[in-house]
């Protein structure tokens, strides 16, 4: 299992639709991704999820994933997430 803490860039700027594209580089992943805040566990790859959290500039988020790719998926959630 691998967890990181990011605070949210401002997303809205950098992309168009910024919760389906987060759905979408979650889904590329085998591993299981999931999005940790004031004490939700939220799965990355459930859209309903992602807008019960409502992903903001300024958040803090902890990322956690788990599986074959996990390193993979937590360092492309991590850099969307921050706009990188």
């Amino acid at each position: 299992m691998q967890k990181k803490t990011v605070v949210i860039a401002d997303i809205v700027k950098k992309y168009e639709n910024p919760i389906g594209e987060l759905v979408q580089v979650a889904c590329q992943f085998s591993s299981e991704i999931n999005l940790l805040s004031d004490g939700r566990k939220i799965n990355a790859k459930s859209i309903m999820g992602i807008m019960a959290i409502s992903p903001r500039k300024g958040m803090e988020l902890d990322i956690e994933t788990c599986g074959n790719d996990e390193e993979s998926a937590l360092d492309a959630m991590s850099q969307f997430l921050s706009c990188v």
